[in-house]
This record gives structure tokens, C-alpha cells and sequence, in this order.
């Protein structure tokens, strides 16, 4: 009677075992999947930011801002604001072409220069132009006041990881006849460093006073880029200066970027263009 209860009771030990073999997984499954599904959970990374962090060499940054105001069909174009973060979904569908130059209307994200830190940074790269030769001392300070300060996103679309976030600071078109002498009348400026890549500003030189080969050799290092080579373009009519000088600089792969500096007689006006 005893050896019968101990052969019963490892039949129903067998059973059990089978059960939990073909029946646990499922079930240990499934109560997983209620502890998880239709819940938001937080967690913390030790990686948070890194797709932000994704850094591009400057003369990527560079190709990337060019091609995306070549691209860009007017100077302020209101399609859908793209974010600088990576994992967020985005329809850049509705952007047309390669590259893509689009405001930013969510602001910074808090790792880049805000609107209240702006004008001073640009103050301290135009005081950085003086300290090397690119800009004379009579050039003017930029204030709130007197300046608007909008930014902006430089994508490629493809791959959007790679985007560039830039301020265009501009003299405020709100104020007539506004006093443009001296001044700097627009700038693009990096919203993670605050370098001025592009800028059009009003000085007391002329042609003759501009050594074009010495602003590119300093503006160069000031952003951290090889030596330009001299560049011939094909079509000399495109450009609306009367005086310029072009510059192509090794970009991604076999592209170049081209760099204009030229200027504006009459109303003394010197820029630096980034090709578009």
C-alpha cells in the first residue's frame, strides 16, 4: 500500500513537471506582458544624449549649413520644425530634396545657446574677428534692441543625424532707416559653439583694403579648417558682387564647399558667403 501511494504520487509529480513544462512559459509570458503593456515607465540611461552628441568635423558642418541654403527655396521657410534629438520621430517626408533649412520652433534644447545668450556670443566672436584682423574696430556691438535672432536646423534628410543647429542674427528690418554703417547686418552663428560661419557687415574699408587671401588663411583657423584652395567658378554673372574672390575647401568625400569673400562698393559692404 505504501510503495503504490509513492508510485502515485511520482505519476502525479510527472504531470505537474509536464505541465509546467509545456503551460509555465506561456503563462509567465503573459503575466510579464501585464506588468509591462499599456504602462509608461521611465528609466535612466547612462547613454542619454549621445545621439545629440553625435559630433560632425567642421568641415562637415560646413558642407551641411552650404547645401542646405543652396537647398533652401526662401531665406526664412516656415515648413515643419525638426528637433535635434535623435529617437524622436519626424516626418521628413514632407521636406523636399536632399537638405533641408528649417526653423527650429521647439527653441533650444537646453545643451545649445538660448536667445537670451546669443547676441553676447556673437559680441564675443565679433570682438574674436577684431582681435585677428577680419573685421575693423569701428564695427558696432549687436544688441536685442536692434538685432532679431531666429534659429534654425541644417539637415540632411537622409541621414538625420547629421544637422547642424545655427542662429541667424539680423538687423531688424522693424526700425527705418536704420543707421547700417558699421554694423553687422547678418550672421549665421553655430548654436553649440557660437562660431560665425557666414556674415555680411557694413565697415569703413574698401576693396583695396581687403587682403582677401589673408581673412580666408585667418577665418580658416578661427574655425578650425584646412587651407582653401583658390577657386575659379564657371559662371562669374551668378555673382552679384562686383568684387569677390572664391575659395573651395575639402568637404565629404570628393565634394567641396565654397567660400566667397566679396564686397559690396558704394556701401561698403563685406562679406563672407557660404556657396548658394
Amino acid at each position: 500500500m505504501k510503495k503504490s501511494t509513492i508510485n502515485f504520487a511520482l505519476v502525479i509529480f510527472a504531470f505537474v513537471v509536464m505541465g509546467a513544462c509545456i503551460w509555465g512559459p506561456e503563462m509567465l509570458t503573459g503575466y510579464r506582458d501585464r506588468t509591462v503593456l499599456d504602462r509608461i515607465t521611465i528609466e535612466t540611461s547612462e547613454t542619454e544624449g549621445q545621439g545629440y552628441r553625435y559630433r560632425l568635423e567642421e568641415s562637415e558642418k560646413l558642407f551641411i549649413l552650404s547645401q542646405c541654403l543652396n537647398s533652401q527655396s526662401l531665406p526664412q521657410s516656415e515648413q515643419s520644425a525638426l528637433t535635434r534629438l535623435e529617437g524622436e520621430e519626424t516626418d521628413y517626408q514632407e521636406l523636399e530634396g536632399t537638405y533641408a533649412f528649417v526653423v527650429n520652433h521647439r527653441g533650444p534644447t537646453g545643451r545649445e545657446i538660448t536667445r537670451e545668450e546669443i547676441f553676447n556670443t556673437c559680441n564675443e566672436m565679433l570682438d574674436s574677428f577684431k582681435e585677428i584682423g577680419i573685421l575693423p574696430e569701428s564695427v558696432r556691438e549687436v544688441n536685442s534692441g536692434d538685432y532679431d535672432a531666429v534659429l534654425y536646423s541644417a539637415i540632411d534628410v537622409l541621414e538625420p543625424r547629421n544637422n547642424v543647429a545655427v542662429w541667424k542674427v539680423s538687423l531688424s528690418n522693424s526700425k527705418k532707416n536704420a543707421d547700417k554703417n558699421n554694423r553687422l547686418l547678418d550672421a549665421y552663428v553655430d548654436a553649440d559653439d557660437g562660431k560665425i560661419y557666414e556674415w555680411y557687415a557694413r565697415t569703413e574699408y574698401t576693396w583695396e583694403d581687403i587682403d582677401t587671401d589673408a581673412v580666408i588663411e585667418k577665418w580658416s583657423e578661427y574655425m578650425g579648417l584646412d587651407n582653401p584652395e583658390p577657386y575659379e567658378t564657371d559662371n562669374p554673372l551668378l555673382e552679384s558682387a562686383a568684387y569677390y574672390k572664391k575659395y573651395a575647401f575639402p568637404a565629404v568625400g570628393e565634394e567641396k564647399c565654397i567660400v566667397t569673400i566679396g564686397f559690396y562698393e558704394g556701401i561698403n559692404e563685406l562679406f563672407l558667403k557660404i556657396s548658394r
